[in-house]
C-alpha cells in the first residue's frame, strides 16, 4: 500500500509524478537566426562556413556584454580552455594551479599543452578557490592558474587573486564555463584574468548549439595568438595575409572553428542570457530560502549575482541516520532532478594523479563534495518546480533525521 508520507524509495507516492520541467534551450529566437544565416548566404549562393559575418556579429557581441575586448568563438568549451593556455606560451613542464573541482577538460587541456596541474584547494564549504589557498600552492615554477568559477558562483576574492598572480609575473586563465554573466562588484567573470573560456554547449547558461565555447582576453597579443592557434597557426590580423599560403603561417596547430549556424543561435541565446540567469536564481532563491528551516540540510548560498548552473545543497551528516548519498537518492526518488553525489574532485581521478608533480589532497574540496548533493537548475523552474523540491527535502529529512 502507498501513501503521501512514505518515502517513494519505500512504495510511497513521490512528491512530484511529472519529470522537472525540460529546458529546450533552442527557442523561436534561435530558431529564426537558424534560417537568418541560411537565407544571408543562400542569397550569395554560398553554404554557411566559418569566420563569416555572424561569428563576426556573435563575437562583437559577447566582448560587448562583458565591457568591451575581444572574443573568438571555437568549436567547444575545452577548446576554449586548450586555446587560452596555449594562448599564454608557458613554459613546458612548468606547473599549473587549477581548481580543486572541475571537469576534466579543463585538465586534459592542461596536460596537452605540456604542463603538470597542481591543484589548488577550495575554502570552506565551497567548490571555489580563495586568495589565501591559491596562495599556499605557488611554487617556484608555477606559471599560470587556470582557475573555475564553479556552480555559476564567481570566486569571490577573484580581484585579490589577479591582483596577486599578476604581481607574480603568473597568467590567470579564467574557467568561466559554469557561470557565464555572474558577476563580483559589478564585473562579469571572465574579465579579472589574462584569458578567458566559456563553453557554449546546449546545458549553459547561454548556448551555441550542441556544442562551442568562446575565448576572450582584452590583451590584444594574447587574443592574436589564440586566433593563431584556434585556426592552424594563422597570422590573420596581419595586414594583406592571403589563406593560401601556409609558407606564412606561424607554427603547427588545429583547426578548432566553430560555425556560422552555432554562432547564428548564440547571438539569440547571448541576447537573453540576462534573463535565463534571473528565472535561475528566482527557483534557487526560493529554495535555498526554505532549506534553514529544514533538519538536516543547509543552503550552500546564493546571490543575485550568481548564474546557477546547478545548485548545492549542503546536507549536516551528524543530524541525519544515513549517509549522504542515500539521502540524496532517497530526494531524487521523489521526483526532483539532482545528481547525488558530484564525481569532479580531480585528485580522486586514477587517470590522473600521475601528471601531479607531487601528491596533493584538497581537503576542504573534499569536504564540500561528501556533504552535499546538487539540484539540477534551468530556467523553466518556477514556483511550483520550487515547492515541490522543498517538500521532497522536507520529506526525506523527516523520515531520516534524528530528533
Amino acid at each position: 500500500m502507498t501513501n503521501n508520507t512514505s518515502l517513494a524509495i519505500h512504495g510511497g507516492n513521490p512528491v512530484r509524478a511529472e519529470p522537472m520541467p525540460a529546458r529546450y534551450a533552442i527557442g523561436e529566437a534561435e530558431k529564426q537566426m537558424i534560417q537568418e544565416v541560411l537565407a544571408f548566404y543562400e542569397e550569395r549562393g554560398l553554404d554557411p562556413g566559418y569566420q563569416g559575418e555572424f561569428e563576426a556579429r556573435y563575437c562583437e557581441a559577447f566582448s560587448n556584454y562583458l565591457g568591451g575586448g575581444h572574443a573568438d568563438a571555437v568549436a567547444t568549451g575545452t577548446v576554449a580552455v586548450y586555446v587560452a593556455i596555449a594562448a599564454a606560451s608557458l613554459p613546458q613542464g612548468s606547473e599549473v594551479l587549477v581548481s580543486p573541482i572541475t571537469d576534466s577538460g579543463t585538465l586534459s587541456a592542461i596536460l596537452m599543452n605540456g604542463l603538470v596541474p597542481r591543484p589548488v584547494d577550495s575554502g570552506v564549504n565551497s567548490f571555489n578557490v580563495t586568495s589565501a589557498t591559491v596562495r599556499d600552492a605557488l611554487t617556484d615554477n608555477t606559471s599560470a592558474a587556470v582557475l573555475v568559477h564553479c556552480a555559476g558562483q564567481a570566486i569571490s576574492d577573484i580581484a585579490e587573486i589577479a591582483s596577486l598572480l599578476r604581481d607574480s609575473g603568473i597568467k590567470l586563465i579564467e574557467d568561466c564555463s559554469q557561470s557565464h554573466g555572474a558577476e563580483v562588484s559589478g564585473a562579469k567573470v571572465g574579465t579579472f584574468g589574462d584569458i578567458s573560456a566559456f563553453s557554449t554547449m546546449y546545458r549553459k547558461a547561454h548556448i551555441t548549439g550542441a556544442s562551442g565555447g568562446v575565448v576572450f582576453s582584452r590583451d590584444e597579443n594574447l587574443y592574436r595568438m589564440a586566433l593563431a592557434h584556434a585556426d592552424r597557426g594563422k597570422p590573420t590580423w596581419e595586414p594583406g595575409f592571403d589563406f593560401r599560403d601556409p609558407r606564412k603561417f606561424l607554427f603547427p596547430a588545429l583547426n578548432l572553428h566553430t560555425d556560422e549556424i552555432s554562432c547564428g543561435i548564440g547571438l539569440a541565446s547571448l541576447a537573453r542570457l540576462d534573463e535565463v540567469r534571473q528565472a535561475r536564481l528566482r527557483y534557487v532563491a526560493a529554495v535555498c530560502d526554505a532549506l534553514d528551516e529544514i533538519a538536516g540540510v543547509a543552503s550552500y548560498g546564493y546571490s543575485g549575482d550568481d548564474s546557477p548552473f546547478f545548485q548545492p545543497v549542503m546536507v549536516e551528516s551528524g543530524a541525519i541516520k544515513c549517509d549522504k548519498t542515500s539521502f540524496a537518492e532517497a530526494v531524487m526518488a521523489e521526483g526532483i532532478a539532482i545528481n547525488p553525489h558530484y564525481r569532479y574532485l580531480i585528485v580522486d581521478w586514477p587517470w590522473l594523479t600521475p601528471y601531479f608533480s607531487t601528491p596533493v589532497d584538497t581537503p576542504n574540496a573534499r569536504h564540500v563534495i561528501d556533504n552535499s548533493f546538487n539540484l539540477y537548475v534551468n530556467e523553466k523552474y518556477d514556483d511550483a518546480e520550487a515547492k515541490d523540491t522543498i517538500a521532497a527535502i522536507k520529506k526525506v529529512s523527516e523520515y531520516f533525521g534524528i530528533a
